[in-house]
């Protein structure tokens, strides 16, 4: 039973809070309205307050109202669970316990600080270690600096920066580290750039996203003999991008060589939780610091982030900012002591085992699938995996490949490396939006290039995902390799085609994840530019706007929204049935049929209007003729009605009529006579394109029939059968000057009356013929 009442109060409340925070069942009104609603412009704040729920309410709009993807955010909030509300209620009770008395607040914050170094120094195998907990993860290695320079420069502390002018200090980072890490350090710490020492990984053996041991010993002897102090090395326990682990044991014995402080940092650190633990991960627990970020690997929020290190002297560390006397500070630990305590060690180590074993899954069922090239450091245990999409080529092809490199060596490697790096971004587009709880995402390594990357330990816990997700991932793999294989094998017979196509211009776009990109060039018959290039783009628009009305499973658009070509058709991914001439022939001929019908569109425009003109000047002169032809005196009002009365004036209405198929001005006296209007001059037919081919039931447009040789066979045959029924049924050949009857046979459903109707027609015709000739056709009746 709880004696506080106020923490009671406080825990309920905060179950209200998040349990409406959650809430995201909504009334369909207030969706319409929030839009529109007043409140969520911002004004002054109100006299009389509000109450709790109208807050939480504001917060609920703010969190959800102008979200479209509303559902993945709803599923990421739901999957923070108990754990993540204790989190939560650990900053309600640092601002609660903030207020208590100075004794009881110091002997509380020693108890929280105490316990949670020695739970997580215990489970991290990292003995004897102090902690310092920090909201940014870049933080620990930043006081880690200050520690190590108070260290190393003695007068640090008195004469400042003087210290480092006459020996500068150095740091050295890899190149494979954090981007910005090594400028974040020298403005933080007032140094200049020249302090940070990148070292190159291996170039030669061992992993290329492992630091360069050798060559990190050489660049340390060159700085020492030139005066300069080897001042602090950060390894990786896990690079950022593909996940892999620096030589720690090395580096270890390099470091204690120099004189010089090693801090370790990455994912990988997660698995010294664990029963089993690689050997190269390992040699962390003998390195002087090391930074933990808690929050993503058990999927906690708003826990800060632990930095582990091994010092002696605490004035130094209360220099450098390690450790504080302040109690308030000391809270930071409230929310990590609370969520520790509700998981236990066993639920840690469960959520890290599990990270893991998705991890293997997923790297088991990679090694089975062609065109996918691993990049793990370890295959046994790998925390992270790093695969992209990558085609190998045959002995055959190899030979051709490598003879065209060596012909154009820098274009095609170029070329080749852009082309993957763009399709293996669309692959882990298309991953990420297909199977969203895997968090899968993009990186850019330096030597792969583009890549597509599964780190559980960063996004497992918090997105929950599970085993099934994992195989839904492989799943999804394998049905976008035939597409990516397809689209790269097709792409060069789209731009040979294209190239042969007059009036289509080959647009090479790299960055394009697709078939390849096309425009319609028009003959501009001497326009100037800006003319030119309206005409074009309005060719172009046209142009996409009547592929995409086709019935094809092909994906037209403008291109990317930024950094794409203008008034080109766009060509997705395709697959291996693709007919690339059709395709072409197609976008050609339409191409060609925009431009005739805006060519007639123009041209008729300046017909009409010489028309017009010219309606106007024989109307003109038909009205003076109808005035000769009447006399002056009908023209006069009441005299010309008079004599119109007593002598009738008979005269046929003339006028005109402007006929847009010939282009020219006919009279209306037939119109008047016959009281229809006539249809004038027959337009010529359409021509049918030659496009037009037959296809399967079923069988969309731009696809190749795959059916088997036996089925092709069969089908050739009978479709050989049908032509010769088709020449039996003909006439037989009349003598000359004979007359020829029609032969007119009507398809039903019963085959007597067809074959009484041939029959019939038969007879006529022998009647009309030679006993020689009727013979012949006896003759041919008898073979039927």
């Amino acid at each position: 039973k709880m004696v506080d009442p106020t923490l009671a109060e406080m825990g309920k409340n905060l179950n209200e809070a998040m349990k409406m925070l959650e809430d995201n069942q909504r009334k369909v009104e207030e969706e319409n309205e929030k839009k529109y609603a007043r409140k969520d412009i911002p004004g002054p704040l109100q006299g009389s307050g509000q109450d709790m729920v109208s807050i939480l309410q504001l917060v609920q709009n703010l969190m959800h109202g102008e979200e479209e993807e509303e559902t993945s955010q709803a599923y990421r909030l739901q999957n923070v669970g108990e754990q993540g509300h204790m989190a939560l209620l650990g900053h309600s009770l640092a601002a609660y316990i903030s207020v208590l008395d100075r004794e009881r607040l110091r002997k509380l914050t020693t108890r929280i600080l105490s316990d949670t170094t020695l739970w997580l120094c215990r489970l991290f195998r990292y003995e004897n270690g102090s902690a310092y907990y920090h909201e940014d993860d870049r933080e620990g290695l930043l006081k880690i600096c200050r520690l190590v320079i108070h260290t190393r420069y003695e007068d640090y502390t008195v004469e400042g920066f003087n210290v480092l002018y006459t020996k500068q200090p150095v740091i050295y980072i890899s190149s494979a580290a954090r981007t910005g890490l090594g400028q974040a350090l020298c403005n933080q710490l007032g140094l200049p750039l020249s302090c940070m020492c990148r070292v190159p990984c291996n170039t030669m053996f061992g992993s290329q996203h492992q630091m360069d041991v050798a060559l990190l010993d050489r660049v340390i002897k060159d700085d020492v003999e030139s005066g300069k102090l080897p001042l602090l090395l950060v390894a990786n326990a896990g690079t950022p991008g593909a996940g892999h682990t620096d030589k720690l044991g090395r580096l270890k014995e390099l470091c204690e060589q120099y004189n010089m402080w090693l801090h370790v940092e990455g994912v990988n650190l997660a698995t010294l939780a664990l029963g089993y633990v690689s050997s190269s991960v390992l040699a962390a627990t003998k390195c002087d610091s090391m930074t933990l970020t808690l929050g993503s690997w058990l999927g906690l929020p708003a826990v800060p982030a632990v930095t582990l290190y091994r010092h002696e002297d605490p004035s130094l560390s209360l220099a450098a900012g390690l450790t504080s006397s302040q109690p308030v500070e000391k809270l930071r630990a409230l929310p990590l002591w609370l969520s520790l305590q509700y998981l236990g060690h066993d639920g840690i180590v469960e959520r890290i085992k599990h990270a893991s074993q998705l991890s293997q899954r997923l790297l088991e069922n990679l090694k089975n699938l062609d065109f996918i090239k691993t990049s793990v450091e370890d295959e046994l245990s790998s925390p992270v995996v790093v695969f992209r999409f990558f085609r190998e080529y045959s002995n055959r092809d190899q030979t051709s490949h490598a003879a065209q490199a060596s012909t154009l060596q820098h274009p095609i490697i170029s070329n080749e490396r852009h082309i993957y790096d763009t399709f293996n971004q669309w692959l882990g587009e298309q991953l990420a939006q297909l199977v969203p709880a895997s968090g899968v995402d993009v990186v850019e390594l330096e030597d792969e290039g583009t890549c597509v990357r599964f780190s559980p330990l960063m996004t497992a816990a918090v997105l929950g995902t599970e085993i099934q997700d994992v195989d839904q991932l492989v799943d999804c793999l394998k049905m976008k390799i035939p597409v990516l294989t397809s689209t790269l094998q097709l792409r060069e017979e789209f731009e040979q085609e294209v190239r042969r196509t007059v009036g289509l211009l080959y647009i090479e776009d790299l960055s394009w994840p697709g078939l390849g990109v096309v425009r319609y060039n028009y003959n501009s018959d001497g326009k100037n530019d800006d003319k030119q290039e309206k005409e074009l783009e309005k060719i172009n628009t046209e142009l996409l706007k009547k592929l995409n009305e086709l019935e094809s499973d092909l994906t037209f658009s403008l291109g990317p929204e930024f950094g794409g070509q203008k008034n080109c058709v766009y060509i997705g991914m395709v697959t291996e049935d693709l007919d690339v001439s059709e395709l072409v022939e197609t976008i050609a001929a339409t191409g060609r049929e925009i431009e005739e019908n805006s060519r007639l569109l123009e041209n008729m425009t300046e017909v009409v209007r010489k028309g017009i003109q010219e309606a106007q000047l024989q109307l003109q002169k038909a009205n003076e003729e109808r005035l000769l032809e009447e006399g002056l005196l009908r023209q006069i009002p009441v005299v010309g009605s008079v004599l119109n009365w007593f002598s009738p004036f008979q005269a046929s209405p003339k006028g005109r009529t402007f006929n847009l198929t010939a282009g020219s001005l006919e009279s209306t006296e037939s119109t008047y006579v016959s009281k229809a209007q006539g249809t004038g001059t027959t337009p010529p037919p359409t021509p049918t394109s030659s496009l037009a081919k037959q296809r399967l039931p079923g069988q969309k447009i731009f696809k190749r029939s795959l059916r088997s040789s036996d089925a092709f066979s069969e089908t050739s045959s009978v479709s050989h059968c049908d032509d010769l029924e088709k020449m039996d049924q003909r006439p037989p050949a009349l003598c000359p000057g004979q007359e020829q009857r029609p032969l007119e046979t009507e398809k039903t459903e019963e085959q007597n009356e067809v074959a009484q109707a041939t029959k019939t027609d038969t007879e006529d015709i022998q009647s009309d013929k030679s006993p020689s000739d009727c013979t012949k056709v006896e003759e041919q009746e008898s073979q039927r």
